[in-house]
Parts: structure tokens; sequence; C-alpha cells
């Protein structure tokens, strides 16, 4: 699948969940310590880049509300524009973070929180490459993602068709290392989403800072 093709589909399968999707994962509480970690980290107005912002809930919202400058990007027009009316203290584009424009050293963190499961690897690795180098020195990036061997594997998420690839969590700590990232906390938990055709999937959480 083309980098366009995965744009398209990712947009439509975001597109159709909507509001659902915070719904469904609003009460984790792996993604709320991560936060937690994350605000623990930032001076007062840091810059921030969310990448998969979906509603602005709970990652925008969390650090607009503490006093920081934050940018979220997604390539669902109807996640942006529940996020811009949900989150009007961030901003947010309707843009694939891949081709975002990043000038090195221009973010004091970046989240990608499961913004990653409809890449390829390589795609996947490029990106978390990129992104390492759009943080100042001694930044923060969180990374949550579901730490499976599994490429290009068709699956349904909350009724919807999706084409999954993830890395299992060795070689994940491995690509986050490779972009020049140390890992300097990690949880490993099983989440449930509230869903009625939802199962528990295990969830990583990955707090790393630019070498």
């Amino acid at each position: 699948m083309t980098g366009e093709d995965g744009k398209r589909r990712a947009a439509a399968v975001f597109d159709a969940l909507g509001s659902g999707y915070e719904k469904a994962f609003a009460h984790s509480e792996g993604h709320h310590r991560s936060l937690r970690w994350l605000l623990g980290r930032l001076a007062p107005g840091s810059r921030v880049l969310d990448v998969g912002s979906g509603t602005g809930r709970p990652t925008a919202e969390t650090l607009a509300d503490a006093g920081h400058d934050v940018l979220g990007v997604d390539v669902s027009p109807v996640m942006v524009g529940l996020a811009a009316r949900q989150v009007p203290g961030a901003t947010f584009r309707c843009v694939d973070a891949r081709g975002l424009p990043l000038e090195d050293g221009s973010f004091h963190a970046v989240c990608v929180y499961f913004s990653l499961l409809q890449m390829d690897r390589a795609q996947q690795s490029a990106l978390v490459g990129r992104l390492a180098r759009a943080l100042v020195p001694g930044g923060s990036l969180v990374l949550a993602t579901v730490p499976l061997d599994v490429e290009g594997v068709e699956a349904v998420f909350m009724g919807q068709p999706v084409r999954v690839t993830s890395f299992a969590r060795d070689d994940l700590v491995e690509m986050v290392r490779g972009a020049g990232l140390t890992v300097l906390a990690e949880e490993n938990m099983l989440f449930t989403p509230d869903h009625p055709e939802a199962v528990p999937e295990p969830h990583v959480f990955l707090h790393c800072g630019r070498q």
C-alpha cells in the first residue's frame, strides 16, 4: 500500500469512528499516567506536537490546559473538526505527519499515541526518526502502540476494517533507539476499549528523551 492509499484508508476509518474513539479509550489509565510523566518534564509554555491527535482528548486538552503550545495533526477531517471544537486552546491541522515539514529542534516534546499502526514498518521508522530530530536537545517523545509482530494484517477495529503493522516490543525499542532516543521509562499493560466488539489488547508506552 502506498503512503497516499494508507492515508486515505486511515482517514476513512477515523472519520467513521469520530467521537466513539474517544469514548472507547477515555478510561486508559496508562495514557493518563504517560501524560503526567510528560508534564513533569516540560517547562512552562513548551511547544508540543501531537501526532494523530484524534478528538483532542485527552492528549492535546491535558497539555493545553497546563499552558503548553500544542499543535495536533491528524489525517481525519472529522477528528480535526471535533478536536478544534473541544480543545480551543490548541491548534489542529488536517495533515499526514509523514508529509509535515519539521524543522530540527522545533519542539520540546512529541506525542505519538497509537498513530503508527496503519503505516508500514519503513514509514514508522522514518517518521520516528524525523520526529526525534524535531526535538530540542533533551526533549521528550512519548510513543504508545500495540506491541505485536504483525505486518499488513487485515483486522476489524471497532467495526471498521483496518490494515495493521507493528513491531514486537524488543524491535520497537530498537527502532526508537536507532532514531537517537533513549528509553527513560516504559509501561506495559492490557487494555480493553469501551466498545461491544473490543477484546483485551496489549499496550506499551515508551517515554523517551533525545540523546
